[in-house]
């Protein structure tokens, strides 16, 4: 996976070891001694693909830079139950300090990773690629998307900044899917692509005359969306959202659509099985 820039999450993570540690960590400092030392694994308790291995390495260095981290695994790899994904060497008292916040988000992101990999898995051979969405949790979008990417989707637009996508809320201050496409491709500069969210078979030939450069295919059932492939014909890309599920996806990738959007892999995640195991070093 190409390396993630943490940097502007510096402050998400200095708030999140600040909410865990507070004015320190009393169980440690009650009954851990201050010289001494350990040596700690993080090993998944489960099958999983593996994401988050250099947030874990930040964290425990804002914990502690002189804490060892070495990384065994790497961000994307699909590891078995019982594989060692990383390791720690150093002050007892900081890598407990590191323990929980470093797991939240290395359990987080592997879930995200790992579901993805579920979906992309389920539409093995189709056409159709895996799109998240902005259903994220608030300040930590940049790794929500980061983990989709290990899991074999792909980043739908980051935020309302860098792409245009015409919703049924803002329909409602345009007279026509059409107007609605002319207005943004009149603001919009040359690169900037228009995507337009669709609910029925009218509004797609709207926005099939309009030009939009995508359609989002809203809550179409398969066999709507199998119809609109067709009445579209390679024109546009087609997106479909709204409704998918692993147990229904396969129906709507067969009918052709290029991109499948799915909210719940970042807004429903099952945080990965993965643990601390600390031994006296």
């Amino acid at each position: 996976m190409t390396p993630i820039d943490l940097t502007p999450l510096e402050s998400c993570f200095l708030a999140a070891i600040e909410e865990d540690l507070g004015t320190g960590d009393v169980t440690s400092l009650a009954v851990v001694g201050g010289a001494a030392q350990a040596f700690a694994e993080y090993v998944a308790k489960e099958s999983l693909r593996v994401c988050g291995l250099s947030v874990v390495e930040e964290v425990v260095r804002i914990c502690d830079s002189d804490v060892e981290f070495q990384s065994v695994s790497n961000d994307g790899a699909d590891v078995e139950k019982g594989t060692v994904l990383a390791s720690l060497r150093g002050s007892a008292r900081s890598i407990l300090a590191a323990e929980r916040t470093s797991l939240n988000f290395l359990q987080r992101l592997s879930g995200i990773a790992t579901g993805t990999r579920e979906y992309v898995s389920a539409i093995g051979g189709a056409r159709a690629q895996i799109l998240d969405t902005r259903k994220t949790v608030p300040g930590l979008r940049i790794l929500d998307k980061y983990a989709v990417a290990c899991g074999g989707g792909v980043n739908h637009r980051v935020g309302l900044f860098d792409a245009v996508l015409i919703k049924n809320n803002h329909l409602i201050f345009q007279s026509s899917v059409i107007s609605a496409v002319q207005v943004a491709r009149e603001w919009a500069n040359s690169s900037m692509k228009i995507e337009v969210e669709v609910q029925n078979l009218g509004e797609l030939q709207e926005a099939i005359e309009g030009v939009a450069d995508m359609i989002l295919l809203d809550n179409f059932t398969a066999e709507q969306t199998r119809e609109a492939v067709e009445i579209v014909a390679g024109r546009i890309p087609l997106e479909s959202s709204g409704g998918i599920t692993l147990s229904n996806i396969r129906g709507f990738a067969e009918a052709g659509v290029d991109f499948i959007s799915v909210g719940a892999l970042t807004h429903s995640v099952v945080a990965a099985d993965i643990h601390l195991r600390v031994k006296m070093g």
